[in-house]
């Protein structure tokens, strides 16, 4: 022990002794009434078991350990070096009796401590019940933490952070002991796909928010690189020119194209500039951190929103064309495109055709490029049209074929009579197709000689067969008249005969109208009673259903067309039995031969006298 600190230690215990010898000789020469006894009764000395020092003398006790070798203060935060590491365990010394033991789990925010290391620990104990020093590097640097973490968030001081896990949103960071939040945007500048990559490792962070009230503390890694890349990027703006090549990495790929990052500055590939030939998707010849040069397209004034293309680093496929290539040859190809007016055919990588819907085939019957080809198959074509200035090709399919309509005379002359297939029908008749490319439209007057038909739909359907005679042949205009009734014996030349005027036919009304009802007479032909036509002899009307008697009132072959009447089969009836009533009233007024005798005889009688 020092030589001042036994000096004061040996006056305490001289003071302490002395005291005691004069409280005995005080007890012995005065006997203390209970009064006085209870007033100066040493409480200290009876509750602790110890008299109590003054003070003043503690005070100066350990003034003089102060600055003495081996001294330390519990609670005080002081330096200490490392002397020695074990598996788990960091040896301390703080230059007193002893050392201290820390567990290495207190530095793992700084796995590269090594021996000689100078470290900041709290004096947890100077001694512990077996007398060994207890230090907290852990605890210091909490004490430490917010002093720093302040200091660091003003000045804008670089922080090195241990990454201790992942939670929702981002980082858990330990920054000097307190546990800060590092958001997912703020790891790195470009979007991160792995989290986990970052758990216990040591990086380096800039304090750049704090919440004094919730002890909440923000840190970011971008903010250092986003510095580094800032002056990058002025350097690289500063340069740009249309037309420049620079190398890049794929950073984002979206549906529309790909942005490239330059070093700091970020561009985009559209789609449309990526390749030559049609892609559907970006992904599909790049991917995520890709390196690739691109060339400078375009860029606005402030150089901020810069457009890339990748293609243009290659020749255009159009100049590397076969020079040979010329209208009339055939080529083959891939359909990639396919829209209702034609397909879209690559005859080589990065030229196209296109094939009109006209062009795939010789019907004149239009229908949509998806019900000849698909998207994926390999075609033949002919060359239509090549325009290699304006990198334009128009191809046909039909043209591999010969025309149908050449020979059209020969195979369809008018009054031949052929089996075709329903295609399509419109209000006005019916298109039916003879072979592939020669369709011929049947009118709706062309269709049946005995039923009125309103619609095609009505008497046949797409897909159905149907014979057809040639009517009508329009070469030059690529025309056909079919009918589809001049295919059978025209039933009217019989009807003439059998539906004469004044004939009585029997029928079933079939439908009845506003003027009148269709009534379906013998052999299923259709004939029209009008309303004033249609009463029965007790004065009621033909219904829906009825079968009656009718009488043929017009017959026109030319028209198709038969007017009978029901009411005019009993009105005739009256007619004949009216006329017979009148002759026979007519003969009963005439005057008999017996009748004049006996006029004259009355005559006589009254001449006589005697009547």
């Amino acid at each position: 022990m020092d030589e001042p600190v036994a000096e004061v230690v040996e006056e305490v215990e001289e003071d302490v002794v002395e005291e005691k010898l004069e409280l005995v000789e005080e007890e012995e020469n005065t006997a203390a009434t209970p009064e006085e006894f209870l007033e100066n009764f040493d409480w200290h000395k009876y509750e602790q078991g110890i008299e109590e020092v003054e003070e003043e003398k503690l005070k100066a006790f350990e003034a003089a350990l102060e600055g003495t070798v081996g001294f330390v203060t519990e609670r005080e935060v002081i330096e200490g070096t490392v002397i020695r590491k074990t598996e788990r365990e960091a040896i301390i010394d703080i230059n007193s009796k002893s050392e201290g033991v820390i567990s290495l789990n207190e530095f793992r925010y700084n796995p590269n401590l090594a021996v000689g290391d100078t470290v900041e620990v709290l004096v947890d104990k100077r001694e512990d019940i077996t007398g060994q020093l207890v230090l907290s590097h852990k605890k210091a640097r909490v004490i430490k933490a917010w002093d720093r973490v302040n200091a660091a968030h003003e000045s804008g001081e670089v922080v090195n952070g241990f990454v201790k896990c992942r939670t929702r949103g981002g980082m858990i960071v330990d920054v000097f002991g307190i546990e800060a939040f590092l958001p997912g945007s703020q790891i790195d500048v470009k979007p991160i796909r792995d989290y986990d990559q970052y758990v216990e490792k040591t990086m380096e962070f800039k304090v750049v928010k704090i919440n004094h009230e919730f002890k909440n503390v923000v840190v970011s890694h971008k903010a250092l690189i986003e510095a580094d890349i800032e002056l990058q990027k002025k350097e690289i703006i500063g340069k740009l020119e249309k037309g420049q090549v620079l190398e890049g990495v794929v950073k984002n790929i979206t549906s529309y194209g790909v942005f490239v990052d330059l070093g700091g500055v970020d561009g985009l590939v559209h789609i449309t500039d990526l390749s030559w030939s049609r892609i559907n998707h970006p992904s599909e010849i790049l991917e995520l951190d890709q390196k690739l040069n691109v060339v400078i397209l375009d860029f606005d004034d402030q150089k901020t929103r810069i457009q890339l293309g990748l293609k243009q680093l290659s020749a255009h496929p159009w100049d590397a064309l076969n020079a040979d290539l010329k209208v009339g040859d055939k080529v083959n190809g891939k359909v990639v495109v396919i829209a209702d007016y034609g397909a879209f055919i690559e005859v080589s990588e990065g030229v196209e055709g296109l094939v009109h819907v006209s062009e795939m085939s010789w019907s004149t019957h239009l229908r949509s490029a998806q019900d000849f080809v698909k998207v994926g198959d390999e075609v033949e074509a002919v060359v239509l049209t090549l325009d290699r200035e304006d990198r334009k090709m128009s191809l046909g399919i039909k043209q591999l074929h010969p025309d149908p309509w050449t020979d059209i005379t020969k195979k369809y002359p008018v009054g031949s009579t052929h089996e075709g297939i329903v295609r399509n029908y419109t209000n006005f008749g019916v298109f039916v197709e003879l072979e592939e490319g020669i369709d011929g439209l049947v009118y709706i007057s062309d269709l049946s000689w005995t039923k009125k038909v309103k619609h095609p739909s009505d008497f046949t359907a797409i897909g159905d067969k149907l014979s057809v005679q040639v009517l009508e042949l329009d070469v030059e205009g690529r025309k056909l008249n079919l009918g589809h009734k001049q295919t059978q014996d025209n039933p009217w030349d019989a009807h003439e005969a059998t539906y004469a005027i004044d004939s009585v036919h029997t029928g079933t009304v079939k439908e009845t109208t506003d003027k009148g009802a269709i009534v379906t007479l013998e052999e299923g032909v259709d004939a029209f009673v009008p309303g004033r036509h249609m009463s029965k002899e007790d004065g009621s009307k033909l219904v829906k259903g009825d079968t009656a008697e009718f009488k043929i009132l017009e017959f026109n072959k030319e028209y198709r067309r038969i007017v009978i009447s029901h009411s005019a089969i009993f009105r005739a009836e009256e007619q004949k039995n009216i006329k017979a009533a009148a002759r026979k009233s007519q003969d009963a007024d005439k005057p008999t031969l017996g009748d004049a005798n006996d006029a004259l005889q009355a005559l006589k009688d009254k001449m006589d006298g005697k009547a």
